[in-house]
């Protein structure tokens, strides 16, 4: 070996040995995005809160008077749990290990996470009244923070986003439907609210339950199946090619657009191979869930159905396993969750039923209702036939707020619901359906105004029901499954309806159809639910609809 390589080699061995020898650097603690300042805490629960350091490092955390201490995994991972802290307080909090962190402006109060597809996504400023709205909105403890973390084939552990306060530059971009929802609670409790905000449009439900929680269903076996084919078959030079002539027509049709002063339609999609796709299932259960959980939530809301009208038989197995998966992940029990049962949308009702997927994912919703400590918003009178947007979700927020203020919070003299129908008995020709929810009474609503018809009024049974009475959507139909509109009047809380063409009647059904023509309520202003009392099947023509961003 010649000097110069002898020499080469032994310095390259000093310096392989000096950097064996050297003090490792110790890594620096780190934390969740969403443990960062205006953060809000739940109150008068355990908290909590967790992060990365170097293995075997000491973590230490304190606020408003409590220290927690621990000693990071070999895994880099480390947690402490709070005891509980007091609604209202204003703390700063520090993180402590090989560096501080400190966490500034965190309240105490009540935190929801709100998740779904592109109607919980609907930003305030996309709203009814927005110039009246954000004027208002000076709200600085009520914060929003929205998950902006992608899709994931893995479960991941790391969320993106930051907390935003509510104030008039802010609000605008805030989730609709879950800002007023904390409006109202914020109003009513006066605590703090934190908004937890992760959802992507045009998204089905499947997309947020974990693959885990849904994967041995055989009524989803066909589901699953599909996506295997689509990842065996995935061919990126197809897909891009095809991307290219979808994007190039799209173009046309802009200019034509353009040009004759008509509505544009979506740009194509860029493809993405299957697995990574956001609407495979357990996808955005990883990538936008997994990272949240056990931050410590009062509860969930959840807006989303529209993209599994295609497939409403399976929606009440759907939303059931994803609630029950969120709140095993948790662990903090049968955590409260209530969702909002799809509006009306498309053309007006013309049959006295009309069997879509709308009407069994409205249907899956209703069952769901079985699981404790859950909720519905009903919301077929504010809906708009031609937008699957509708506008008022100060409504919505204000109707899954009541649901909460009366179900979670205890509070008196507030409707938690909407008619429920919950037994049905035919005597003759006539049926009677009971309800539950009938706060203040049963009414139909007229114009806007909310009216208890005569029992012995001429428009109850109106003569040759050509009128279809004063209460509108019932319809009845024999063993023959033909259904007819049918008349009704109000008893208590009952309803008892019939039909001339019906003499022995087998089934009743309310509000069946995308846009239904129903007008009853209880004294509280809230719609009845639509529902059936047979077990029927129902087609389901209606396609799914086109994925939106």
């Amino acid at each position: 070996m010649k000097r110069t390589q002898r020499l080469e080699l032994t310095l390259g061995l000093s310096l392989l040995a000096a950097a064996l020898l050297a003090p490792r650097a110790a890594a620096n603690v780190t934390l969740p995005a969403i443990f960062s300042d205006h953060m809000v805490l739940q109150a008068d629960t355990s908290v909590p809160v967790w992060g990365w350091a170097e293995p075997g490092e000491k973590v230490t955390v304190s606020i408003a008077g409590q220290t927690k201490i621990c000693t990071t995994g070999a895994d880099g991972k480390w947690m402490v749990k709070l005891g509980k802290l007091k609604c209202g307080e204003t703390a700063t909090m520090t993180v402590k290990g090989n560096n501080t962190l400190t966490i500034n402006d965190v309240l105490v109060g009540e935190v929801w996470l709100g998740s779904g597809q592109s109607n919980m996504a609907m930003t305030v400023n996309r709203a009814k009244d927005f110039d009246q709205e954000k004027a208002a909105a000076n709200l600085p403890k009520i914060r929003h923070f929205r998950e902006s973390s992608g899709a994931a084939p893995t479960p991941q552990e790391k969320c993106s986003g930051k907390w935003e306060l509510c104030n008039p530059d802010t609000v605008g971009s805030f989730s609709a439907t879950a800002y007023f929802f904390g409006r109202e609670l914020h109003r009513k409790l006066g605590a703090p609210v934190g908004l937890i905000n992760s959802s992507v449009g045009g998204t089905p439900v499947e997309a947020w339950t974990s693959l885990l929680a849904q994967k041995d269903f055989p009524e989803l076996k066909p589901l699953f199946e599909s996506w295997e084919k689509k990842q065996a078959t995935w061919d990126p030079e197809k897909a891009k090619a095809t991307y290219q002539k979808q994007l190039a027509a799209f173009k046309e049709a802009v200019k034509k657009a353009k040009a004759d002063g008509s509505k544009t339609r979506r740009p194509p999609r860029a493809p993405v191979e299957p697995r990574l796709d956001a609407w495979k299932p357990g996808n955005l259960f990883n990538g936008k869930i997994a990272p949240l959980v056990p931050y410590a939530i009062r509860g969930a809301i959840w807006y989303q159905g529209e993209s599994n009208a295609g497939q409403g038989h399976l929606y009440y197995l759907q939303l059931s396993t994803m609630v029950k998966d969120w709140r095993a992940r948790w662990g903090q029990g049968d955590f409260p969750f209530a969702w909002v049962q799809l509006p009306n949308f498309h053309a007006a009702q013309k049959e006295a039923v009309e069997e879509t997927g709308w009407t069994l994912v409205r249907e899956g919703m209703l069952k769901t209702l079985e699981l404790p400590n859950t909720g519905m918003a009903i919301t077929t009178d504010i809906g708009e036939a031609d937008d699957i947007h509708p506008k008022d979700k100060q409504t919505v927020g204000k109707r899954l707020a009541m649901w909460a203020l009366a179900d979670v919070y205890k509070q008196k003299g507030v409707a938690s619901s909407g008619p429920m129908a919950c037994a049905h008995k035919i005597n003759g020709d006539e049926v009677t359906i009971t309800f539950k929810h009938a706060d203040g009474g049963l009414v139909v609503k007229i114009g806007e105004s909310l009216v208890t018809p005569r029992v012995d009024s001429p428009n109850v049974w109106p003569e040759g029901l050509g009128g279809f009475g004063t209460i509108r959507g019932f319809a009845v139909a024999g063993a023959d499954k033909k259904w007819h509109r049918a008349a009704a009047k109000i008893i208590g809380n009952t309803v008892v309806v019939k039909s001339p063409e019906v003499k022995q009647p087998a089934a009743v059904r309310y509000a069946w159809a995308d846009n239904p023509d129903c007008n009853l309520f209880n004294r509280a202003g809230i719609p009845a639910s639509p529902f059936r009392t047979d077990d029927w099947p129902v087609a389901e023509p209606q396609p799914q609809p086109k994925r939106r961003r």
